[in-house]
């Protein structure tokens, strides 16, 4: 690199998105931590490992989606359910 380039700005902190998380409400924190342990699951499969009802499990997505930290796509084997990620490393 020569001096008259700009140096290239870090890689995000993978801190920086979970301090996000932390100014979220306690169900958004499990529903994150659940997925930090286990790869990808469903809404329904979140509501099984959390012990928490699956309205309060879509709210906690809904919340995680809104900062970027969980990534969402459809299932191949059942097109009417969402597989979600956590998508900190």
């Amino acid at each position: 690199m020569s001096a008259s380039e700009p140096a290239r700005p870090e890689e995000t902190d993978p801190a920086a998105s979970w301090d996000d998380v932390r100014d979220l409400p306690p169900s958004a924190k499990l529903v994150a931590k659940v997925l930090e342990y286990n790869d990808t699951l469903t809404q329904s499969q979140l509501a099984e490992e959390t012990l928490l009802p699956p309205r309060t499990v879509r709210y906690a997505l809904n919340r995680l989606e809104e900062v970027d930290v969980v990534a969402s796509r459809y299932s191949f084997s059942d097109a009417r359910k969402r597989l979600y990620t956590l998508d900190i490393e």
